[in-house]
């Protein structure tokens, strides 16, 4: 009979030693039909064969769940659209191998075949390694490769390139190609002969260059799918394009003929001991929406009711609301609809001084200082929960992936506990005099600094964390959520 796993046998085992208590107990060989769609580069046209692929093989009729290698909030969304599944993140570097894989198992239910997206090139990871890369996790899932090449400009060289990525590590299985920016004719026939007779790995056809079928990017990398107009059709016509110029037929075959993987017994993870449901109100629309959804899936796990709401269009965080996810997004580009929502603003400033717990990521921070200035250099008054402002800047301010320590005790539980995360801003903040409880390290470079300022139950930090690293941190929160309840109730 499998035996209950809580957090706090994690806590005591660590979270990987409870995790293999649930595999020792059970689990079965799940033939699960995947694919990756990986990149020679940034810009090879991951995202547009990922989306036209999804969307072929939805109007077969198949079920496709989408993963994203990494921890990208943007593709996903897109994957979302076109799948109609929540797409999920597959992180090398924030997961331990035996986590991502229960996780994507988990996932693939009710699914027929999974379509992942790769990160940046193929073997692109932290530094010279390929940890956090496509590489590493298609051999995590031993799952095959089909490898994007942007030939516009290229004849036999792109056998060179295939070659050199086919070999570069034979335990990646590089098992076909899509030729991008290429039209059938001549030039694709010839650049199809050069790859097939130097490398022996199928070419299985191309995508002609569309202008209309091209995404729209800005700072963060695309614009996010929910800002775009007319997106339904013109993924339309990018299916209706790649049925008629790629093997989708042959692809399948690829995906299908991956080996067995171990499914795991679940950890059938409970709440937190004496811990009853409590309303997580998570803030969602056009200027918050960078979550992974696994996170919010454990919080549900764990006790937590997820409400969304929307800080831009909603006039208060909701009444019954125990506690708030405030997650990233581009609160600067809607700054000028956040400022005007008085009455939202007034919510934030009064329910977080009545001390509610509020969890706040990256563009959440910046909504809880005193003001954003936008790219232009327009000042719009925010919550001022904290006592600083946020502003934008015309370059990268941090990039990466990081370990936060937490240095004091907080809404996400003890001094000394450690999780894994990743930054991606171009705004900074300045002029917050509260204390700070994270000591955040760059995992490219080991450099330290500190972040994660505090003011009563709210909590605010340019990571976003993977819970998934330390499950102990969500548990802790909906426990804060539980504790501000009671005393709310017997207030």
């Amino acid at each position: 009979m499998l035996r209950r796993v809580t957090l706090r046998t994690m806590l005591l085992t660590g979270f990987e030693e409870a995790f293999f208590v649930c595999l020792r107990q059970g689990g079965k060989f799940m033939s699960t039909p995947r694919i990756i769609i990986a990149g020679t580069h940034s810009g090879a046209g991951k995202t547009t064969i990922s989306i036209g692929l999804m969307a072929a093989l939805v109007r077969r009729g198949l079920r496709v769940q989408p993963y994203k290698v990494g921890p990208d909030y943007i593709d996903t969304a897109y994957h979302t659209l076109v799948a109609k599944r929540v797409s999920r993140n597959l992180d090398d570097w924030m997961l331990t191998p035996s986590t991502l894989r229960y996780l994507f198992l988990k996932n693939m239910s009710g699914a027929d075949i999974a379509v992942i997206e790769g990160v940046m090139g193929l073997f692109d990871g932290i530094g010279a390694g390929i940890a956090g890369s496509t590489a590493a996790v298609a051999k995590t899932l031993d799952c095959p490769v089909i490898l994007v090449v942007d030939a516009s400009c290229l004849s036999a060289s792109a056998a060179a390139q295939v070659l050199g990525y086919q070999q570069y590590d034979p335990q990646v299985q590089v098992r076909g190609v899509i030729l991008n920016q290429v039209s059938p004719g001549p030039h694709y026939d010839a650049v199809r002969e050069a790859v097939e007779k130097r490398t022996g790995v199928p070419v299985l056809g191309c995508l002609p260059p569309r202008e209309e079928l091209r995404l729209p990017s800005r700072h963060l990398g695309l614009v996010p799918a929910v800002e775009m107009e007319g997106m339904h059709a013109r993924i339309e016509k990018l299916a209706r394009l790649m049925e008629s110029t790629v093997d989708i037929d042959r692809l399948l075959a690829i995906a299908s003929s991956t080996p067995a993987l171990w499914t795991p017994a679940y950890p059938a993870l409970s709440p937190p001991e004496n811990v009853f449901p409590v309303n997580l109100a998570v803030a969602w629309d056009e200027a918050f929406n960078f979550y992974y959804q696994d996170n919010l899936d454990l919080l549900a796990q764990l006790g937590a009711s997820v409400v969304h709401f929307s800080p831009l269009h909603d006039k208060i965080i909701p009444e019954d609301a125990d506690g708030v996810y405030l997650g990233g997004g581009f609160p600067e580009v809607f700054a000028e609809g956040l400022s005007e929502n008085q009455s939202m603003l007034e919510s934030f400033r009064q329910r977080l001084a009545e001390g509610l717990p509020c969890f706040a990521e990256c563009g959440g921070l910046m909504y809880l200082t005193q003001s954003i200035q936008d790219g232009e250099g327009k000042e719009w008054p925010m919550t001022g929960v904290l006592d600083g402002i946020s502003r934008m800047t015309d370059g990268l301010q941090r990039f990466g992936y990081v370990e936060i320590r937490l240095t004091s005790d907080s809404i996400l539980g003890v001094a000394g506990r450690l999780v894994k995360g990743h930054e991606f801003h171009h705004s900074v903040v300045e002029g917050i005099s509260l204390p700070h409880v994270y000591e955040v390290t760059a995992a490219s470079n080991q450099n330290r600094w500190q972040c994660g300022f505090v003011y009563k139950n709210t909590l605010a930090g340019y990571p976003h964390l993977h819970f998934w690293s330390n499950p102990l941190l969500a548990e802790s929160l909906v426990a804060s959520c539980w504790k501000y309840k009671q005393i709310k109730n017997t207030g």
